[in-house]
């Protein structure tokens, strides 16, 4: 087999395991974080539940993503099982995430309110914060998925070589 077909192969196969390694990474980060949408107006919140045991997890995030975003509109807020307010803001850009403390095991909610009386889509968020083991692996598929590209470029540039020295 040539060198030139050997790295194509190689690399078409560093490209499939990188994309399976993606959606593996992608559900084992995503793993109990409960995810929500919908039209968040000054009549209408965004509620999303999730669920935490404090002796599995210590802190929290939560994330919200304003499609039609309007500064010093919208503000999210994370309510405690025992119904307190934990962790509140004005939300100043059209995607944020931030951390919060789990204190106790039940369900968490993470409420997203407007001021406006237009209706926006709203995505949010709510789960344990990934451990930097579970966060690697969304780095590592990146990783393999470009070395799998430059070797199809490396190929691709070996073979067009070695074609014009053919013709030479």
């Amino acid at each position: 087999m040539q060198k030139s077909a050997i790295v194509l192969v190689a690399s078409g196969a560093l490209i499939v395991i990188g994309l399976i390694l993606l959606v593996v990474g992608t559900q084992i980060i995503l793993e109990g974080v409960s995810q929500g949408s919908g039209m968040v107006s000054m009549n209408q919140d965004l509620v999303i539940l999730g669920e935490f045991r404090s002796e599995e997890f210590t802190y929290g995030v939560y994330a919200v993503q304003i499609m039609e975003f309007k500064e010093n509109t919208f503000s999210a807020k994370v309510f405690d099982p025992s119904g307190i307010e934990i962790s509140s803001g004005l939300i100043q850009a059209e995607t944020i995430e931030r951390e919060f403390e789990i204190g106790q095991t039940g369900s968490y909610e993470l409420v997203v309110r407007s001021s406006s009386n237009e209706e926006t889509q709203v995505f949010g968020a709510i789960g344990p914060l990934p451990d930097a083991g579970k966060k690697s692996l969304g780095f590592l598929p990146s990783y393999i998925l470009v070395a799998g590209m430059i070797g199809l470029v490396v190929s691709g540039i070996y073979g067009i070589k070695k074609r014009k020295n053919q013709f030479r």
